[in-house]
């Protein structure tokens, strides 16, 4: 027997794996708790689409909510904007998404451009 420990989108498992002689019927499988699994290496990080100058990071920064595409940006650094007025349009799963502006501001830097790949929790958008 071997065991292996598995992890399935965040869930450890504890698997039993038997090697069975030709002809042999399976015995029925032992009920075993997962072990913890050990914690995942740190990624490395990706460096940002466009990069905003030194000290035009906003207080407020407005993430990707899930991995996408930009279709489309409507705002650039320094714009007025308003609470839930569109910043930009992430497309995910053949669906639009509006990403919009968490509370009145003005938009400090823009970290994404029409047409880039981002994922869970990048940074869009900085606002002050």
């Amino acid at each position: 027997m071997k065991h292996f420990n598995i992890t399935v989108n965040g869930a450890a498992y504890d698997v039993v794996v038997e090697e069975l002689a030709e002809g042999a019927a399976p015995a029925a499988p032992a009920a075993r708790p997962a072990a913890p699994a050990p914690a995942p290496a740190p990624a490395p990080a990706a460096a940002p689409a466009p990069a905003a100058p030194a000290g035009a990071a906003g207080a407020v920064v407005v993430s990707a909510p899930m991995p996408g595409n930009i279709l489309d940006v409507k705002v650039s650094a320094g714009a007025s904007v308003k609470a839930g007025e569109v910043l930009c349009i992430l497309e995910a799963m053949k669906m639009e998404n509006e990403i919009v502006a968490p509370q009145d501001g003005t938009v400090a830097s823009v970290n994404c451009a029409k047409g880039d790949v981002v994922n869970v929790g990048d940074t869009l958008v900085t606002m002050n």
